[in-house]
């Protein structure tokens, strides 16, 4: 059965429904709610003859005429940008039926690279859309607050007038008493015009941070993991050409945790996108008992790996020392109740922005130099202490006050947003009731310490 294309000719054609009563056009109407019948009746016929390559044809058919017809008319033109978000899977999945149906071999060989460039246009699709929507239900907010303003400056100028006649009829008191109404007018101005800006502000970091920090880290970690997969399935080649079946064995195992983590971050993608479609960005769901040191080696790990897949020529030492209380036992003592994936995101940032401070440091080739990065987990009383801790370049102390500012980064153009730090200091203190501090100096080391209460 084709589902994707069922769903997407159902809100193509139940938005256009839509579009066409909204703007009052009754020919379009009817036709358009004709095509959302024939949605239907096409997913029942598909339904019950199974994998028929002649229904699968004809629903990219219908797919090609519910796409290109409004194209055709400029009473849809608002409807263009929306139609064009299906353009890319429309494409990528009729060329890949097509091939497999002419050249099923090249197909089956290239497979993986038809699926992936699928998912991309999945997630492609899904960000177009959220992000119309966020910016129609932003329009609508904004259209709300002009109607607000005009109607309180209409009743300002009402009452500006009354003033005016009430000044030119009375006393020199009256007229002080306007003075003050003016003068409270132009604090409320200036007050709301600061609120405006505020509120964009805000939904422009919100924005920013959704898509960067919620999707960007683990499709990193899933190509990351492929890369490194491939790598070990060469190796793994050669062990079996040369006969070393044990190493062989021990390769495939490493392949097979690889992979393992390459279905959890995928899943983690898909929660995301789950997330961001649900318009729940500010659910950080339940805590869970987690195992603090798994947790920071993992990630450790993960964005040595990371930065080692884009630049072969790195290479820095990794050192732990973990409180033995903070591993979880067979029966799970020892775990501490956090925000996984929120406390994940502050470790993975800290250990990124380590590497990277000992990656500059590398390049200027000091002689003697070693790159070395730390972790140190340790329960201190009620709490739990996290340290990451270089031997970098430092941070400068003209900086220092403004690392936690949203925006506010070091690194060159290109390299750096400025939120890494903001976001973990807020999931650190307002998400856990922690507390996110650091110690640095320039040109040695920098080291950020996290505790939270469990």
């Amino acid at each position: 059965m084709s589902i994707p294309q069922f769903l997407i000719c159902l809100v193509l054609s139940q938005q256009l429904l839509r579009f066409s009563k909204i703007n009052h056009l009754p020919l379009w109407e009817k036709r358009f709610k004709y095509a959302f019948i024939f949605t239907f009746l096409l997913f029942a016929a598909d339904a019950s003859l199974g994998a028929s390559s002649s229904v699968k044809w004809i629903w990219y058919i219908f797919l090609v005429v519910l796409i290109s017809y409004p194209f055709r008319e400029k009473v849809f033109s608002p409807m263009h940008n929306f139609i064009m978000a299906f353009i890319p899977y429309v494409l990528i999945s009729f060329a890949s039926d097509l091939i497999n149906l002419v050249f099923p071999d090249f197909f089956h060989g290239w497979i993986n690279y038809f699926s992936t460039a699928r998912l991309l246009a999945i997630i492609w699709l899904v960000a177009i859309l959220f992000n119309q929507s966020r910016q129609r239900k932003a329009a609508e907010k904004e259209r709300i607050k002009r109607q607000k303003e005009d109607e309180l400056n209409r009743a300002i100028a009402i009452r500006k007038v009354e003033l005016e006649e009430l000044v030119a009829e009375r006393t020199a008191e009256l007229t002080e008493q306007k003075e003050q109404l003016e003068q409270t007018l132009a604090e409320l101005t200036a007050t709301q015009s600061q609120l405006i800006y505020s509120e964009k502000m805000a939904s422009l970091g919100e924005l920013t941070a959704g898509v960067a920090h919620e999707m960007q880290n683990p499709l990193n970690f899933v190509n990351n993991f492929s890369e490194v997969s491939i790598e070990l399935l060469d190796e793994m080649k050669t062990e079996i050409e040369n006969g070393n079946k044990e190493n062989a064995m021990s390769v495939a195992e490493e392949i097979k945790q690889n992979l393992e983590k390459i279905v959890h971050h995928g899943k983690s993608a898909d929660n995301v996108v789950k997330g961001m479609l649900l318009h729940s960005r500010k659910s950080l769901g339940t805590k869970e008992l987690a195992d603090i040191n798994a947790l920071a080696d993992e990630y450790l790990r993960l964005s040595y790996f990371s930065l080692r897949a884009k630049d072969k020529s790195f290479h820095a030492t990794m050192k732990t020392d973990f409180d033995k209380s903070l591993s979880a036992d067979s029966s799970g003592i020892g775990k501490v109740n956090v925000y996984p994936q929120e406390l994940g995101r502050v470790i993975l940032n800290l250990i990124n922005n380590a590497f990277y401070a000992v990656r500059v440091k590398m390049k200027k080739n000091i002689p003697g130099y070693v790159p070395t990065v730390s972790v140190t987990t340790k329960r201190v009383g009620e709490e739990v202490e996290i340290v990451v801790r270089d031997n970098g370049t430092g941070i400068p102390s003209s900086a220092l006050s403004k690392i936690f500012q949203p925006f506010f980064t070091t690194k060159p153009t290109g390299e750096g947003t400025g939120l890494g730090l903001s976001l973990s200091y807020d999931i650190v203190t307002k998400v856990h009731g922690g507390e996110l501090t650091v110690e640095t100096e320039e040109g040695e080391f920098t080291a950020f310490t996290v505790r939270i209460p469990v």
